[in-house]
């Protein structure tokens, strides 16, 4: 018996775009896969793990821990409001997701103004700033695509929210996952 023919174009097929954004965020757990593993290195080479006087922040970083992975479920309620057509809806929960990513990212900021180690203090602190200034860049890069989504979908060209928001979101819950292991990595293994 002869299966049916979908109707219309690309019926039955993932978006193009959903696909190619599973293959970027593939290409990106590899980039930080290799900071892991550069942070796993130098600390079994290194008996001094974390030099003296480095002093972080785990409780405040954890309350901002808890805001991030927060901003995935008030990211998940934007893209669900979005397929529902309810362009409003959809435009709050980003934006409160952008507060939130933002409060996140501002942590950070205190965070390092606060440290007496940089970049260049040894091996801990390099590899620390890249492994958090690279995830915040990430962070930073999410909150651009969240508004530049909404941009689009609610400006005069009334795009549909629902996809840029579904693919945003995507990279979003990849962002929150990767903060997951770098806090547990950084600031309760250490």
């Amino acid at each position: 018996m002869a299966q049916p023919i979908a109707a219309g174009p690309g019926a039955g097929r993932p978006s193009m775009l959903a696909v190619g954004t599973v293959v970027w965020l593939a290409s990106e757990l590899m980039f930080f896969s290799g900071l892991f593993a550069a942070w796993f290195s130098l600390r079994a080479i290194n008996t001094d793990w974390p030099p003296e006087g480095v002093e972080l922040e785990p409780l405040r970083t954890g309350l901002a821990t808890v805001v991030l992975v927060a901003s995935s479920f008030s990211m998940h309620l934007a893209t669900k409001a979005a397929e529902h057509g309810n362009r409003r809806s959809a435009t709050r929960w980003v934006l409160v997701t952008v507060a939130m990513g933002s409060a996140f990212v501002a942590n950070q900021g205190l965070e390092y103004a606060g440290f007496d180690f940089n970049l260049a203090s040894h091996a801990y602190g390099s590899i620390f700033y890249l492994m958090t200034g690279f995830h915040g860049l990430h962070v930073v890069g999410g909150l651009a695509l969240m508004l530049a989504v909404v941009g689009v979908g609610t400006g005069r060209t009334k795009a549909s929210l629902a996809e840029g928001l579904t693919v945003t979101e995507y990279y979003w819950h990849f962002v929150d996952v990767v903060w997951i292991g770098m806090f547990a990595t950084i600031y309760v293994l250490s």
